[in-house]
């Protein structure tokens, strides 16, 4: 991923730009090849001949990517990357030579409206403009451009000691076009602003690489003008190879909050987690009780899912999805999730506003009303809803955070106490399975439920209760397959991978029980499937051996960081204070 946290774009090895979506993350796709083929937008920049090896990297601590293409003829490196910290909505792409002569191949189809539309373009001999509706892209080369079949090339040797810069800027076709600028010092800003930006980070952690690269992943992801944390760049990369849960997680989850928060709390980033406070605070603002489970970056309700019929799918996994169904369904636990971020923030002195307890004691008194209801859960049944255990355990957060809150009434105080009781006992009651020794996926139920490792980590009981002790081995015996922790057993659940943020929280739960050296090999087990140059998707297929799911997910690199540091000193923890 290269991004300037307003979009990102995903570079293949093989130096195609498959996937990018201009000018914000959840715009139309202009380059949509992930999804399709190269006939629904690409930009390839590589050696004509296949290289004898390919290496990849990150400059340092950076989001400039680059790849070294070693070829019969000689090696080149390709530095990709999106400027950061300066006005530009751009991609730049440099060409350097290190050794012999390498002949290189420049191939870019621009196709707007998810791969479906080529925009109309103007060709001059070292610039194109494509036009469609309000989008401009402008293509500025130091070498002559050929366009035919509504795709641009361009065929050209690079040298040693020779270098490159082509450079794709966004633009409104009814605006003033976006001016030319100098890639050199938009490389030097940009390289700049990740270094300025990661090296506050001082927590010791023993994986302070991984940590580091979960940061600057978390970074890229939250949307510079708002503050909203999206769970992926992508949509529709499957959880099942072939099959049809592909969703599009272009977009801001309220249950990824506390996570957030814990992790950039933790990690010293007191301004960043503020600024996600914020954002918070301002999607619920208006009607608190009627909370989405998910937002746009900006914090707009407005998602209406479609599918995309004539891209064929990753690898064949149809239907391809623009918006989520999920954002309108109704995920009991989202309330508790807000609650514990604000009381988090408040743990942490962030300075309160004015707003505050008014939203909290809403939320409050809405989970009140309907903490008996069935919902879609965690995971985003697309079933009949149910009584799942996580979504009344975060309910009960919901209500037990609003009473560790300061500014509350006596009166209110004391009836909120009573509910809290009444959901613990219910919880316990119903969500607990004797012949099992364990709590379970939902009341009645007598399946596992990865969820269920996050009953101790946000203090709903402890870590030592019986109970908690009989779900952690549970878990352990039926839900680890490979060192890694799935989501349900594969008798109860479909064919996806192991899920990664639940392999994070055993690790969590062996940690506070003491068991230190389990709990670092099951994180390590994580940060050894990220890819080449650190990334980490939602799932792992234990059978084909790669990672699926959408790319790179927030929700595991939040696991990493709040893991890592959490097995490496003392931390903020959720169910605390």
């Amino acid at each position: 991923m290269i991004g300037d946290r307003r979009s990102a774009a995903l570079v293949a090895r093989d130096g195609s730009i498959d996937w990018l979506c201009w000018p914000r993350f959840d715009s139309d796709a202009c380059f949509a090849a992930l999804l399709g083929d190269a006939r629904n937008g690409r930009w390839l920049l590589a050696p004509r001949a296949p290289p004898r090896r390919t290496v990849r990297r990150y400059r340092g601590d950076t989001l400039i990517l680059e790849t070294r293409h070693e070829t019969a003829t000689g090696t080149v490196l390709v530095t990709d990357l999106m400027p950061v910290g300066t006005p530009y909505r751009a991609i730049v792409r440099q060409v350097s030579g290190e050794a012999g002569s390498v002949a290189m191949r420049l191939d870019l189809g621009l196709r707007f409206d998810y791969g479906s539309i080529p925009p109309w373009l103007r060709a001059g001999k070292r610039t194109v403009r494509g036009v469609v509706g309000p989008d401009l892209v402008i293509l500025r080369s130091p070498v002559d451009l050929c366009c035919a079949d509504e795709c641009i090339a361009a065929d050209f040797r690079i040298a040693a000691g020779e270098r490159l810069a082509f450079t794709l800027q966004y633009g409104l076709s009814h605006e003033a076009e976006p001016p030319a600028f100098d890639p050199e010092p938009a490389i030097a800003a940009t390289e700049a602003y990740w270094r300025e930006w990661i090296g506050r980070f001082r927590a010791a952690t023993d994986w302070p690489d991984a940590v580091r690269r979960s940061l600057l992943t978390l970074q890229a992801l939250t949307e510079a003008e708002t503050g909203g944390i999206l769970a992926a760049p992508t949509t529709s990369l499957p959880e099942v190879l072939g099959g049809e849960c592909n969703w599009d997680y272009r977009y801001t989850w309220l249950r990824d909050s506390t996570f957030a928060l814990s992790a950039f709390l933790n990690a010293g980033y007191r301004e960043e987690a503020r600024e996600w406070r914020d954002w918070l605070l301002r999607a619920a603002a208006g009607v608190p009780d009627r909370l989405r489970t998910m937002y746009r970056s900006d914090a707009s309700r407005n998602i209406v899912p479609h599918e995309v019929p004539w891209l064929a799918g990753y690898e064949q996994s149809a239907p391809v999805h623009v918006g989520n169904p999920a954002a309108s369904q109704f995920q009991l636990d989202i309330y508790g999730e807000v609650l514990d971020s604000l009381h988090l923030c408040e743990r942490a002195g962030l300075a309160d506003r004015p707003w505050d307890i008014a939203i909290e004691t809403r939320i409050a008194g809405h989970i009140r009303k309907v903490w008996r209801r069935p919902d879609q859960g965690i995971w985003e049944s697309r079933g009949p809803a149910e009584h799942f255990t996580h979504s009344k355990v975060m309910a009960w957060v919901g209500i037990d955070r609003y009473l560790k809150l300061k500014r509350i009434a006596p009166a209110q105080r004391r009836g909120m106490a009573r509910l809290r009781e009444e959901m613990h006992a219910t919880i316990c009651r119903d969500g607990f399975s004797p012949q099992r020794s364990s709590f379970v996926h939902a009341f009645g139920s007598d399946r596992l439920d990865g969820s269920l490792l996050l009953l101790p980590l946000v203090g709903f009981l402890p870590i030592d209760d019986p109970r908690i002790a009989g779900t952690v081995a549970a878990i352990e015996r039926e839900l680890v397959e490979d060192g890694l922790v799935r989501r349900w057993s594969r008798a109860d659940g479909p064919a996806e991978g192991a899920f990664l943020a639940c392999t994070c929280w055993l690790a969590d739960c062996l940690g506070m029980q003491g068991r230190h050296r389990e709990a670092r090999g099951y994180l390590e087990s994580v940060l050894a499937l990220a890819n080449d140059v650190g990334l980490l998707a939602e799932e792992w297929d234990t059978r084909e051996r790669r990672l699926l799911g959408n790319f790179p997910q927030a929700l595991s690199h939040l696991a990493v960081i709040n893991t890592a540091l959490g097995l490496s000193g003392p931390v903020v923890r959720r169910g605390a204070g």
